[in-house]
């Protein structure tokens, strides 16, 4: 069985796109390769290409702020993207990324094996969703709803929900953000209390 650190090498030697000579740093995913949850998005953008690390720009310090009001830190989860490599300008991946770089990511999964998976908007959804043979609408729809499969010998729950990057574009969604978040915690069986329950 392959481990997370195995993964990792391979990506950081990775030249299977084209995307590899416009980056700066390949950006794997960080966090416990024993997590309960795996948070998914779609690519690193600026900071996470300089940094080498997931979701450390603005959307990732909500992310963050996000998982301590359910009790969690980083280092509890794991967080990843699609990509491992930013698309230059923040555009949109392509099909054959997608197909050729997503294969880490389920082998990441595979690694993990988690109980939750959380996709983090529209991309992370729709690859999530055609691995596992859901049918995938449209983020707006099908967020916040827990979609239950059968994968390694257990039933693993997927939720998408909105990108952070969205709800700072628009915080009048911030509070069902939060309400999805609870459903994450709620998922979880979480017993110690969270920042939630004071206030």
């Amino acid at each position: 069985m392959e481990t997370i650190e195995e993964i990792t090498e391979e990506i950081l030697n990775c030249r299977k796109c084209d995307l590899h000579k416009t980056k700066t740093n390949y950006v794997p995913g960080v966090g416990n390769e024993n997590a309960e949850v795996v948070f998914v998005g779609e690519a690193p953008g600026r900071e996470e290409d300089l940094k080498g690390e997931p979701f450390v720009g603005a959307a990732g310090k909500l992310l963050t702020e996000m998982l301590s009001k359910i009790g969690l830190r980083r280092e509890d989860v794991f967080i990843c993207n699609v990509l491992k490599c930013r698309p230059p300008n923040n555009r949109d991946p392509l099909l054959e990324e997608i197909e050729t770089c997503g294969e880490y990511l389920k082998r990441q999964l595979d690694a993990i094996k988690p109980n939750i998976i959380v996709c983090l908007g529209r991309f992370a959804a729709q690859f999530i969703f055609d691995h596992f043979c859901l049918d995938f609408t449209s983020i707006s729809r099908v967020k916040g709803k827990v979609f239950e499969v059968e994968k390694w010998n257990k039933k693993v729950k997927i939720i998408p929900i909105y990108h952070p990057a969205a709800i700072l574009y628009r915080p009048q969604l911030r509070e069902e953000y939060e309400q999805q978040f609870r459903k994450i915690s709620e998922l979880l069986n979480r017993k110690q209390p969270t920042l939630f329950d004071y206030l």
